[in-house]
């Protein structure tokens, strides 16, 4: 009995469906390999930041002092003064990002992130007015400030409700409310003492200079509940990516789904502002940056949130030890660096149609 060998069919054109799935699987491996290096970059700024300064300590140094040894001046210049400070920039720098790019995917619009639709002004004119028309210790604005964004949140979503929340009535509702409270800010430094008028500015500029460890719980344990409260949205944020109509014919609940997106976006940069002050621009650029690296394809979540971290420690490096003698906050120094970004993206966005 002989066998009959029938050839293999012959593999014809890869359809529409197969090229999609080779693109999903392309995109996918970019996105980790990305988040791999941008991981791998805010370990390095993160080394950076403990061993090198005014006060110059080796890693091996570093290492034992993390370990628990008493190096005399080095561990209290390491543990107690520098790990809080790069602790806070890292989950301050990954929650901005995460809310900048929630915001900009649900408005599919780049120019809405916290710190342009009036969350982080929110929080700015609270605590100012804290500091200097009920005499609040700066140290204890943190809450304040959150208090301050969310009800800046809640007054736009208010404002821009009509019987659904459009996206570009956000961005406008959000900037005309900043506007105001903008204001607010300016008007309050204007009644104030001048020693209040100074604590106000060093807080509203963005600065880790009070970072400490008693802080840092008020930082990550909502980052702790918040960034699986978004996992789990994750998939809905995707849907709306597309649009309300694709995102209901996908299954999406699209109101409800937008309402807990915009709670995570909200609380992310509340929590961050709290933390840091509003540092200007790193919720605005971490998503465009991490969407040109992943080659725009998908959410770009995690690169968001590594970017934003890697932002504000280099960003804090630079502004302590770039400039000499001159020591600058945070938030000045990611403001010289995300205008030119800001400036970039409108200019696109007139070349491809979109600048109105």
């Amino acid at each position: 009995m002989t066998a009959v060998l029938t050839p293999a069919p012959a593999s014809g054109p890869p359809t529409p469906v197969d090229r999609v799935r080779a693109a999903r699987r392309g995109s996918r491996r970019r996105a980790a390999v990305v988040s791999w290096v941008l991981a791998a970059l805010a370990v390095v700024l993160t080394v950076v930041t403990l061993t090198l300064g005014s006060f110059d300590v080796s890693l091996p140094d570093v290492v034992r002092i993390l370990g628990g040894a008493e190096i005399q001046g080095a561990t209290f210049v390491v543990w107690d003064l520098r790990l809080p400070r790069a602790l806070t920039a890292i989950g301050a720098g990954a929650a901005f990002g995460l809310s900048g790019a929630i915001f900009q995917t649900l408005v599919r619009n780049p120019l809405a992130s916290p710190d342009i639709i009036g969350i982080t002004a929110g929080a700015s004119a609270a605590a100012v007015v804290a500091i200097t028309q009920l005499g609040l210790n700066p140290g204890l604005a943190a809450p304040v400030a959150f208090a301050g964004a969310l009800g800046a949140a809640a007054l736009i979503y208010v404002l821009a409700w009509r019987g659904a929340v459009s996206g570009y009535r956000l961005v406008l509702v959000g900037i005309g409310v900043g506007a105001v409270l903008n204001a607010v800010t300016s008007y309050s430094l204007t009644r104030a003492e001048v020693t209040d008028v100074s604590e106000a500015l060093v807080w509203i500029t963005g600065s880790l200079n009070s970072a400490t460890w008693s802080g840092l719980p008020g930082l990550w344990v909502p980052l702790g509940v918040l960034v699986p409260a978004l996992v789990v949205l994750t998939r809905s944020l995707g849907g709306l990516q597309l649009g309300d109509d694709a995102a209901a014919g996908l299954g999406v609940r699209v109101e409800p789904a937008k309402v807990g997106l915009i709670v995570v976006a909200v609380g992310l940069a509340a929590i961050a502002t709290a933390a840091a002050g509003p540092v200007a621009f790193v919720a605005f650029v971490s998503g465009p940056i991490a969407r040109r690296l992943t080659g725009g394809h998908g959410l770009a979540l995690v690169p968001s949130a590594l970017v934003g971290a890697c932002v504000v420690l280099a960003a804090d490096y630079a502004g302590a030890y770039a400039f000499g003698d001159t020591r600058l906050p945070v938030g000045v120094v990611t403001g010289i660096l995300g205008a030119p970004v800001l400036l970039w993206l409108l200019a696109r966005a007139n070349r491809i149609g979109k600048g109105g």
